[in-house]
């Protein structure tokens, strides 16, 4: 039997509304209806179990990092000052979605408010554009401290990594400000509920009785202007980087300066990886199973969190000799 396209399960999904709403003009609903994963209801106890340890991973983890920086002098520097902004969005990212999230699987609460729903969205949003210019800040980083090493301490001192922070962070709350806007001038009056675990922007206002076309614009105008740029800079830090370090002499030293750069590579691919593939099969994943594009979504804002500070606590010698030191101390 062929399987029913994603674009009409989901129009089944919202045709469960309450007809009242289907006929009745309503502006700001006073409340969204998440549905969590769609199709898989019977098992949100069971998927719950991997996303909450994914969580507890990432708090432990990200903590951990936040810590040791924090208690060892030699850290304080401006890689290690630009690693702990990544582990503040991580926090930020991850809490914002997984606490409503065990909700809905723990005790069916399937209610946001749409201020709620709003809030929720400014942090998603806002901090994923924050995390990709973090990294662009690392990819800077790395090549300064690796084409210019001589002025990589007099070039990044400490009140440029604070405007450059400040700056990443204004640019999020800017870019994301118009989401917010447009999605709460809109006239809701088709339904109130979202077939995902969180408010997901193009889902929240798809929900509108409106021509979207200017969110949806402006939407791929910020992809391009958040994702497109940041990728392209920190393609360009690489290539000026991978120049310099074939124009070591020795195979050696070519190996120990890349090294340096590992896991920040690691870093870019667990954060860009999920939500590329997450895009594409939103995208062009059309026959694919709804429930199927909520666990990538989600899978999408859980991975990197859990996956940064392992990175880091296993690639970065200074930080596995600090937690070495740590448990050395406690044991005697």
């Amino acid at each position: 039997m062929q399987e029913t396209p994603l674009c009409l399960r989901v129009g089944n999904l919202l045709s469960y509304s309450m007809s009242d709403s289907n006929s009745t003009d309503f502006k700001n609903p006073s409340t969204f209806i998440l549905l969590g994963i769609p199709g898989l209801e019977a098992a949100h106890v069971w998927i719950s179990i991997p996303f909450c340890t994914m969580y507890i991973i990432a708090i432990l983890g990200n903590f951990t990092i936040l810590f040791i920086v924090k208690r060892e002098p030699s850290l304080h520097g401006p890689m290690y000052y630009f690693l702990c902004m990544l582990v503040v969005t991580d926090l930020v990212l991850s809490t914002a979605v997984l606490p409503k999230m065990l909700s809905i699987f723990w005790f069916n609460s399937r209610e946001i408010s749409f201020s709620a729903c709003l809030i929720q969205m400014f942090f998603l949003l806002s901090f994923s554009a924050i995390q990709s210019g973090i990294l662009v800040a690392m990819a800077f980083d790395r090549y300064v401290a690796i084409c210019d090493p001589l002025r990589h301490s007099t070039t990044l001192t400490n009140p440029v990594v604070a405007k450059i922070g400040l700056a990443l962070v204004l640019r999020g709350v800017m870019l994301v400000l118009p989401y917010l806007f447009l999605a709460r001038r809109w006239p809701y009056c088709r339904t109130n509920i979202i077939p995902y675990t969180y408010c997901k922007h193009i889902s929240v206002v798809k929900l509108a009785c409106a021509d979207i076309r200017i969110s949806s614009y402006y939407s791929l105008a910020v992809a391009f202007l958040v994702t497109g740029v940041d990728v392209f800079c920190i393609a360009v830090s690489y290539i000026q980087i991978l120049r310099a370090i074939f124009s070591l002499p020795t195979k050696d030293a070519r190996l120990k300066t890349f090294g340096t750069c590992g896991s920040h590579l690691c870093v870019i691919l667990a954060s860009y990886t999920p939500d590329l593939f997450s895009t594409l099969t939103e995208r062009f994943g059309h026959n694919m199973a709804l429930h199927f594009h909520v666990l990538m979504n989600n899978m999408y804002l859980m991975v990197p969190p859990m996956l940064n500070p392992i990175i880091y606590g296993v690639r970065t010698q200074q930080i596995r000799d600090c937690l070495r030191q740590l448990f050395t101390q406690k044991g005697t």
